[in-house]
């Protein structure tokens, strides 16, 4: 959190709605029809846009969390994330104060962030349909870099880029309802 918020307030400007239960499996959103879509409209797109990965969370039920189906072990992701850091060290070894691929420039984006012409047409597809802005595309390309680099790609794929897509969630018109 950053110093100019409190607690109380960060809480209140990261909340979708005035009551703050727009979207919660289990309790039902008190606020007015359009009030949802007039509250996140308060959060400017610039702002927005300068945000790589925007992701709705809801509680978990409690019978959720201590369900005993198989989880994936934090080691596990914690050596994927290591590997992902080292593809990335490399890949920017030759280029100082860049270490990973929320750094690159626009120059470097189009050369590291090649991607085939099927995954062009999906982002084509998701630019237009969520109206994105070219700062949300310099985005995505990079967290699907990162998704490919956890993944132990080489090539950014389709299936990376709608991941990083997903991402954008607060792009999306009208996703209050």
């Amino acid at each position: 959190m950053g110093g100019i918020y409190s607690q109380s307030s960060w809480k209140k400007a990261t909340q979708e709605c005035p009551c703050g239960f727009y979207n919660h499996p289990d309790r039902e959103c008190t606020c007015p029809p359009g009030t949802v879509q007039k509250y996140l409209n308060k959060i400017s797109g610039p702002l927005l846009d300068r945000i790589d990965l925007h992701v709705e969370v809801t509680p978990v039920a409690f019978s959720e969390l201590s369900g005993v189906k198989p989880q994936e072990h934090s080691a596990d992701i914690r050596d994927r994330v290591i590997k992902a850091r080292e593809i990335q060290a490399e890949r920017y070894k030759n280029n100082p104060g860049i270490y990973c691929n929320a750094q690159m420039s626009s120059k470097m984006l189009k050369e590291i962030c090649v991607i085939s012409p099927v995954g062009a047409n999906l982002l084509k597809a998701a630019m237009e349909k969520l109206n994105l802005s070219a700062r949300a595309y310099d985005r995505i390309l990079k967290v699907s870099r990162t998704i490919a680099d956890l993944a132990g790609s080489a090539d950014i794929k389709p299936e990376h880029l709608a991941e990083a897509i997903q991402y954008r969630s607060l792009d999306r018109e009208g996703w209050a309802g």
